[in-house]
């Protein structure tokens, strides 16, 4: 152990997003430098995306496609091959047009002339022509050109990623990259195995960049962050590439996927690639870890980390040690990430999940944990959401200025998984006295805290969207689920936010335990109504997926269900499987759930009978039990009430 001063670098691997930098390194190295520790930061996702999407990766992306045998080339493998001189040609103004380095390039893109147009093209004949001929116009026709052509950019990219996958690496994706090397999987057999495999060209480029950063950092320490399953087999890479060439490096693995899945982490052979696991909040773990490597604390009083201890085996060591008040935390930097570089996509029609991917938002965290934590399919049982702590409005908006000053952007992201209205109130008041003009938007429960009045304000202070979980839209499983909300009060409290301007987006979900048929049916009726009385503008569907750490995964019986036993497990575990008794065929009604919101969210199909979306299935489904003005009604009761 060294007493020299140690030099951090935190890392955030392939894949996570494009749009903007992941913010896990912006927290631990504003907390670290707050601390006096030299810490610094990379994004080796955006730059290994960068690097394969300019003239000389595409070169080597074709040498490989070209090696394949015709019967194995794929109709995306084929189309490239066969325009590559024009894929090459545009790639480096592409890039520069959503990197908003071109913005005048968006008119020869939108008219679809520049650009090849390979498979993925396929999925604009599902918009309807509105008599222009332009079958983009429904969805883009009042958005302008700009946004047009950022879809048609993030189409012709997504073209690229599939002959990537197709020619090059099997396992790639912008976001579920090698996803299922790692999601849930008990064994850490088929990673080893990945790791073992001779490199492919994905894994020579991400190679090199990490040489390229250890060089340029000279790190102690490199905090590898991996908030998902898609980042961990590139950030082993990284990792074993380090040991090869840099031995005397230390390296930690942490982020939302470590403290979710590896909880019971048994399996020695990760350290052969990483020496330090830590779970939860990294605050605190770190700061127990820089002791130990500058030798002013033994191994045995880290905390919340794993290790490999000298027989061989994972040991779990947790000395007791109050973690950092998040009013101590420090503000978030993304110094030394390059804010200019980030692509700026569309890759979805909704309007929320558009917030996700186009333009850089500067993130940051109201509070950390949930307020309410009682939702039984949250994992309330762990830090990230059980842990609840509040900053003050002034330290937050402390925070906020800063941001601004370093970023020069001044649209915010709160990454809350629920922001408490008590502090979202404060906080509005507080940017309005200072006269901050910052957009935000951010993640709610739809409580009836949230008045109108309330609503208002926060539109006043900058709020542009606000995204809540409706989930099941029933009142039966609204309770089942420890939401505590109800239908008529999620309407009354959109319909509020909506009014003042703001968009509003509903998590929705189907599958949920004891979930009948006619559950169903009756949510889409209580959605349809919702977008018809303008209480929302944006939702997704998402089925319902069981974890073990949630109250549904802890107690099933409460529930109805019986868990599929898992395998022995010594790596992750996280999903898990489940006999529901009503025997739904789920997925089926998914598809009918997924292709009404889709129209719903463009105007389309709201005055149907919403039996109309279930067709495609053998068997008719049952007709809705809601009445048809039933959130016209709760609305009218509520504006009239006194």
């Amino acid at each position: 152990m060294s007493t020299d001063p140690l030099r951090v670098l935190s890392v955030i691997p392939p894949m996570t997003q494009l749009n903007t930098p992941y913010p896990s390194t912006a927290y631990l190295t504003g907390f670290l430098r707050s601390r006096g520790v030299d810490a610094h930061q990379t994004d080796l996702a955006l730059a290994l995306v960068l690097a394969l999407f300019q003239p000389s990766g595409l070169d080597a992306i074709r040498q490989r496609a070209d090696a394949l045998p015709l019967k194995q080339r794929s109709p995306s493998v084929q189309a490239f091959l066969a325009d590559f001189a024009r894929y090459r040609r545009t790639i480096g103004p592409t890039i520069a047009f959503l990197q908003g380095r071109d913005s005048t390039l968006a008119h020869r893109i939108a008219a679809r002339e520049l650009l090849p147009e390979g498979p993925r093209f396929a999925a604009l004949e599902q918009y309807e022509d509105d008599g222009s001929g332009d079958p983009l116009a429904w969805a883009f026709g009042a958005l302008g050109v700009q946004d047009k052509a950022r879809h048609i950019a993030t189409l012709y990219l997504d073209d690229l990623a599939d002959v990537i996958r197709d020619a090059v690496d099997e396992r790639f994706a912008f976001v579920r990259y090698a996803e299922s090397l790692a999601s849930s999987q008990p064994s850490f057999g088929p990673l080893a195995q990945a790791l073992a495999a001779p490199p492919t060209l994905i894994d020579e480029i991400l190679q090199r960049l990490t040489l390229q950063a250890i060089e340029q950092h000279r790190p102690t320490l490199v905090l590898l962050s991996v908030p998902f399953p898609g980042a961990v087999y590139a950030a082993l890479r990284i990792a074993q590439t380090i040991k090869a060439q840099h031995p005397e490096v230390h390296i930690a693995l942490g982020g939302g996927y470590v403290n979710t899945e590896l909880r019971d982490l048994r399996e020695p052979r990760l350290f052969d690639f990483v020496d330090f696991v830590t779970l939860d909040a990294g605050e605190r773990p770190l700061l127990a870890l820089l002791e130990h490597l500058q030798g002013k604390r033994g191994r045995q009083r880290l905390v919340r980390t794993f290790v490999r201890n000298d027989e061989g085996q994972v040991q779990y060591i947790n000395l007791a040690e109050p973690d950092v008040p998040f009013e101590d935390v420090g503000t978030p930097t993304w110094d030394g990430l390059p804010l200019d570089r980030y692509l700026s996509l569309v890759d979805m029609l909704n309007p929320m999940h558009r917030l996700w991917s186009d333009g850089r938002w500067n993130k940051l965290t109201v509070a950390h944990g949930c307020y309410w934590k009682k939702c039984s399919f949250c994992d309330v049982s762990l830090d990230y959401i059980g842990r609840y702590e509040t900053a003050t409005a002034q330290t937050l908006a402390d925070r906020i200025e800063r941001i601004v000053e370093e970023t020069g952007q001044t649209g915010f992201h709160f990454v809350d998984e629920a922001a408490p209205p008590k502090a979202l109130k404060a906080l509005a008041e507080e940017l309005l006295q200072r006269g901050l003009p910052i957009s935000w938007w951010g993640n709610i429960r739809f409580e009836k805290t949230f008045t109108p009045e309330l609503a208002q304000l926060l539109a006043d202070s900058g709020c542009i969207a606000m995204s809540g979980g409706l989930e099941v839209a029933s009142d039966r499983l609204l309770n089942l689920m420890k939401k505590g909300v109800s239908v008529e009060q999620v309407a009354r409290v959109t319909k509020g936010f909506s009014d003042a301007g703001i968009l509003v987006h509903a998590y929705l979900m189907y599958g949920f335990p004891t979930q009948t048929v006619q559950d169903t049916v009756d949510a889409l009726e209580y959605v349809r109504q919702l977008f018809e009385n303008g209480c929302i503008q944006s939702g997704f569907f998402h089925r319902f997926s069981c974890t073990v750490h949630s109250p549904v995964g802890l107690n099933p019986q409460d529930y109805g269900i019986e868990l599929i036993p898992l395998p022995p497990v010594t790596f992750a575990r996280n999903d898990i499987g489940f006999v529901d008794p009503t025997g739904v065929d789920h997925d089926a009604l998914g598809t009918g759930l997924r292709k009404a919101l889709y129209n719903y969210m463009h105007g389309v199909g709201l005055d149907e009978d919403v039996r109309a979306w279930f067709s495609h299935l053998p068997h008719p489904v049952p007709r809705p039990t809601v009445k048809k003005h039933r959130i016209a009604r709760a609305l009218q009761t509520s504006s009239s009430a006194p």
